[in-house]
């Protein structure tokens, strides 16, 4: 692979990135980006353009190429492998009552057992069920069913050879709602029980295989979704703990056995390398921060200073930071709210510290529940835009009881696209996978008297929550 160099692709919700690296070392040599259309739903087309967008004068010489893009997403395709219907995104939640539905039908922990998850809103299988519902003359033309990052390899495939099959991979699949992350086969039983028929499915690859060429010839990988993709790129192994800080919040963790909770609180996914990643999402993260700032009249730089002058429990105040409502724990109709106000407490420092402490104890709720199924943590990487915030930083080991590294700032998710083409390249074979290095900086380990603080914040924001929500 000397001199030789990869691509990645990361096509989230809301654009596309692509990354151009070496393939020995991972070093970025070139990149670009282009946005997507901020909707709940969009022609698949659209992702293309962003791609051909993104990519436009980067890709000359290089030998492979992945994807790495959002989850759960419903790309429906007639026989003629036409677009039946734009693509329902995975926060287009319209499915809700449809996934009620089907928990219902079959129960929770029939669910768990038989794929790893109980459905949600955002998975593939729901939307199904809407559509069957709702479109029924374009759900009789539906011949074939993809994910975002399947469609998009799939036209990479196309451009080398025109009767191209679809392929996906086993760490996207397992968010689809009808593929069973322990035994590595789809369900069709449960895709017909939701769908009222089994349309044709990509046919799943090994990881590191060579899936098609491109028209120039370059190697395509099988591809991933995006929490697969960061973990890859991050090079994360077993008994590690994602922590991302985007708008919404996700912790994952990358496990060798299956889990299957039948709470629903744990999506039991499986990884881009053969293990399995177990991944617990929230709708508020960073936009717990950034409301916050707004409301004080600051910035998350001025969010940072009156959190960091507060002390730590911030006066008593506790927020519950659902502002969106929430999906773990499944309260979708429920807003945030501040407890434990009295005069002393009122102030702007602690208002802001609350917030923080308010959103790292929701996702530190989701470490629980990881860990809850058997999954043993040993360290915490901390990645996304509110990491960057010293006042986090300064509250993650005594909230979460872990080691705490800090990767530092890069495109993860089109990264690990790019690690798993330079694998690809490689042969595949799992001994092959690149050890691609990834600077960190680890954070002091936590006291005995932090620990006690942590723990007494998380306890006081658990009583709240059970008191407020009953969960």
């Amino acid at each position: 692979m000397t001199g030789s160099t990869v691509v990645g692709v990361d096509s989230s919700t809301q654009s596309c990135k692509v990354l151009v690296c070496d393939a020995e070392t991972g070093r970025v040599l070139r990149s670009g980006r282009a946005d997507h259309p901020q909707t709940l739903e969009a022609a698949p087309g659209q992702w293309w353009q962003a791609f051909e967008s993104a990519s436009d004068g980067l890709l000359d010489g290089a030998s492979a190429i992945a994807v790495a893009a959002q989850q759960h997403g419903m790309v429906t395709l007639d026989a003629d492998d036409r677009v039946v219907r734009d693509a329902l995104l995975w926060n287009d939640l319209r499915s809700a009552a449809d996934t009620a539905d089907l928990i219902d039908e079959l129960g929770a922990a029939e669910w768990a057992a038989a794929v790893g998850s109980v459905p949600a809103a955002s998975f593939t299988v729901t939307k199904l069920r809407w559509l069957a519902r709702n479109e029924p003359a374009n759900a009789a033309r539906v011949a074939q069913v993809m994910l975002p990052h399947d469609w998009l390899t799939w036209q990479l495939s196309r451009s080398g050879d025109p009767a191209a099959d679809a392929v996906t991979d086993r760490g996207d699949a397992s968010g689809t709602g009808y593929f069973s992350p322990a035994t590595g086969c789809y369900r069709l039983d449960l895709l017909e029980r939701a769908f009222g028929g089994a349309p044709r499915l990509p046919r799943l690859a090994d990881p590191g295989e060579q899936v098609g060429r491109t028209s120039s010839g370059a190697l395509v990988g099988p591809g991933t979704g995006d929490n697969m993709g960061a973990a890859l790129g991050l090079g994360a192994g077993p008994g590690d703990v994602v922590l991302s800080l985007g708008t919404s919040g996700t912790v994952f963790g990358v496990a060798d056995e299956p889990c299957a909770d039948a709470t629903g609180y744990v999506s039991g996914f499986a990884d881009a390398t053969g293990r399995f990643l177990p991944l617990v999402c929230t709708l508020n993260a960073a936009r717990v921060l950034t409301s916050t700032a707004a409301m004080l009249g600051t910035d998350l730089a001025g969010l940072d200073e009156l959190a960091l002058r507060a002390e730590p429990g911030a006066g008593g105040l506790t927020m519950l930071p659902y502002l969106d409502g929430e999906r773990t724990p499944n309260l979708p109709d429920a807003t945030g709210s501040l407890h434990g106000l009295t005069r002393a407490a009122m102030t702007p420092e602690n208002l802001a510290r609350a917030a923080v402490e308010g959103m790292l104890c929701s996702l530190a709720d989701g470490l629980d529940a990881l860990t809850a199924t058997g999954f043993r943590a040993r360290r915490l990487l901390v990645i996304g835009g509110a990491s960057a915030s010293r006042a986090v930083r300064a509250s993650l080991a005594e909230l979460f009881g872990l080691p705490v590294a800090l990767p530092d700032p890069a495109e993860y998710v089109a990264l690990g696209a790019a690690r798993q083409a330079a694998w690809v390249l490689a042969g595949g074979r799992p001994d092959a996978l690149p050890d691609w290095p990834v600077a960190a900086t680890a954070l002091p380990d936590p006291s005995a008297a932090d620990l006690e603080r942590g723990q007494a914040v998380r306890a006081r924001y658990a009583a709240i929550r059970l008191a407020t929500y009953g969960v």
